[in-house]
């Protein structure tokens, strides 16, 4: 088991910050900030902890132009709508102070296209700057996230910005997190993650480093973006979830496991018979078998990028349950994506690749209650795993 093998039991709870608590606006199907921030999730502290989850996973809260967090604009600043670095850190020894652990959601890939080295970038053409990114052209053809011209590539096979992002890094695990969850791994490339583990891990061993290798949506024009193995000729013969999630053994800690999502949304939501889990059994232990022990494959049923899976239940709570039952089952970490245990879910469907569709699973918490006794459903869940696991090996 690696230094952050305390991850390998953990029950992660998934917090999308403009959204969990502490929403003032009443806009709620606009892509802006509602309010959200860091001093909400704080005195929401109680309700997590009597759920029973023992590790946070904050999405990103550095400066940014936009609500969800993911247009980074400044790296080691905290965003003023969600708050202060003091605030930050005040969750974090509150988190700790309960015995539990936190990670953050910290994104290598791209930054804001408002970012000031971008800026400068694109404004001045002898910037130091200018290397930082890729330009086709200078000063309006770059490279970008899967043609996101608002998230502009970041130039990771240059030195100096590789040192910056680890820097990053280095400075929010020194703040005292727990490790991160890190955005569209399939981005930077390969010899970048080799490079980040080994920074990482020797100042901080036990730090988690959990990856998010997902293709679903990815196009033929933005194979030019991405970093995997042998790209183009995959593309030909057809590119398996499965194979995605493999090319990180060795370098990451883990991932998250699309590959465990889209077989239970086949089985359970949408399958004629869900109470039959001995159907799936055999695809989870084929898909377990091709990974090596000790590469963490974290467990979850949704997140802020897709269908809640109770809309892919077609609201049925049954079929909820039955593969939440299934998730806690698995040797493995766990994730509840805010509002699950709440029973929340959406009239319209998330549709990748259009442009705020994903708003739909990212309302706003719900906090008058969860149907059908879910929230005392899903914290039974959690105190039988945790005693299973507590349970000596015989």
């Amino acid at each position: 088991m690696t230094d952050a093998g305390w991850f390998k039991n953990a029950t992660v709870y998934h917090i999308l910050i403009d959204r969990f608590a502490g929403v003032t606006s009443a806009d709620r199907q606009q892509p802006e900030f509602l309010g959200g921030n860091i001093q909400g999730i704080l005195k929401k502290l109680d309700y997590l902890q009597d759920l029973g989850v023992d590790t946070l996973w904050l999405s990103p809260f550095y400066r940014t132009s936009v609500y969800h967090g993911y247009h980074v604009t400044d790296f080691m600043e905290v965003e003023p709508r969600f708050g202060t670095l003091t605030d930050v850190t005040d969750l974090i020894q509150a988190v700790h102070a309960a015995g539990m652990r936190i990670i953050a959601d910290f994104v290598p890939n791209h930054c804001s296209s408002r970012h000031p080295f971008f800026h400068e970038a694109t404004h001045d053409k002898a910037s130091r700057y200018r290397s930082w990114f890729i330009f086709n052209k200078w000063p309006h053809d770059y490279r970008c996230f899967l043609g996101v011209r608002e998230l502009p590539k970041l130039n990771l096979r240059h030195s100096e910005t590789r040192r910056y992002v680890i820097r990053a890094a280095e400075y929010w695990l020194a703040a005292g997190f727990d490790g991160f969850r890190l955005d569209h791994v399939l981005g930077p490339p390969h010899t970048f993650w080799h490079e980040f583990r080994k920074a990482i891990k020797t100042d901080f061993p036990r730090a988690v480093l959990l990856g998010e290798a997902w293709f679903e949506g990815i196009q033929f024009n933005h194979l030019k973006t991405l970093q995997i193995r042998n790209k183009y000729l995959r593309w030909l013969l057809g590119i398996s979830q499965e194979s995605i999630q493999k090319e990180y053994v060795g370098e990451l800690d883990g991932v998250l496991d699309f590959q465990f999502q889209n077989l239970m949304k086949i089985h359970i939501a949408h399958g004629p018979r869900y109470d039959q889990a001995d159907s799936l059994r055999p695809a989870l232990q084929h898909h377990y078998g091709a990974y090596p022990s000790g590469f963490f494959l974290a467990a979850f049923l949704d997140n802020h990028d897709m269908n809640r899976f109770l809309f892919e239940c077609e609201g049925d709570i049954e079929r909820l349950k039955a593969a939440a039952t299934l998730q806690f089952g698995v040797d493995q970490p766990v994730v509840i994506y805010y509002g699950t245990e709440a029973g929340m879910t959406h009239n319209k469907p998330v549709v990748v690749n259009t442009p705020h569709s994903d708003l739909e699973a990212r309302r706003p918490m719900v906090w008058n209650g969860s149907p059908a006794n879910l929230f005392l459903f899903y914290k039974d869940l959690i105190k039988k795993r945790k005693n299973v696991k507590k349970e000596p090996t015989p």
